[in-house]
């Protein structure tokens, strides 16, 4: 046997003695955990009850602003009523001064001639528009087998 043969490759465990104070501390450390578990709960809870409260009391401000802007819109819709009501009497009383006034003060333009001197502005002739049966018959599609022959290249 050698040196080497004697090194133990492996160390012995300890035994292990499940002592009640180890467990009383394991306990200790999870109850530990749980109350920081809790407080931060607890905090977080506040937090959301009182954003509950904010916007509870936002919505009542906002109910309160929309009922406000409603009874404003039924004010200005009934005044907008009641103001064309007034233009459209205004106008059948004053028709005929508004026409003589328009025909007096009119504005006359003579009609427009565009100036085809240069090459670009040449104005085209007639477009000749007819229908396929009037175009065949002229002579204007070619011979008829262009038309017909699918298998046909030129």
């Amino acid at each position: 046997m050698s040196l080497i043969d004697r090194l133990p490759t492996r160390r012995p465990r300890p035994a292990r003695k499940h002592r009640a104070v180890d467990e009383l501390e394991r306990l200790r450390l999870k109850l530990q955990w749980a109350d920081s578990l809790i407080k931060t709960q607890r905090v977080q809870l506040n937090d959301a009850e009182l954003k509950l409260a904010a916007s509870g009391s936002r919505q009542i401000e906002l109910e309160e602003r929309l009922l406000q802007q409603q009874a404003a819109i039924t004010d200005l819709t009934a005044e907008r009523d009641h103001l064309e009501r007034e233009v459209a009497a205004l106008k059948r009383r004053f028709a005929a001064q508004l026409a003589a006034d328009a025909n007096t003060h009119r504005i006359t333009v003579p009609p427009m001639v565009r100036d085809t001197s240069a090459i670009e502005d040449q104005a085209t002739g007639p477009i000749n528009v007819r229908s396929l049966r009037e175009a065949a018959a002229a002579g204007l599609l070619g011979p008829i087998h262009a038309v017909t022959d699918p298998g046909r290249t030129h």
